[in-house]
């Protein structure tokens, strides 16, 4: 009986490495556009900055303009 349970550890490993190659070389291309099309809309979002901000900056700097010519 130990002999057979010796040789079934093997049987088992090799069934998962077999379910695991499977798993990993799925077809994963599916979702690639959708995806990208997300990416793209982060990546004009991270361009456009905030619009209240830019405002604040420029008066910001105009403030700092006044202050160090007088």
């Amino acid at each position: 009986m130990a002999s057979l349970a010796w040789l079934l550890i093997p049987l088992f490993a090799a069934i998962g490495a077999a379910i695991w190659g499977s798993w990993a070389a799925r077809d994963r291309t599916s979702g690639d556009i959708s995806e990208l099309a997300g990416y793209a809309r982060f990546r004009e979002a991270m361009g456009q900055g905030e619009p209240g901000r830019a405002k604040a900056d420029a008066d910001a700097d105009r403030k700092k303009d006044t202050v160090d010519s007088a």
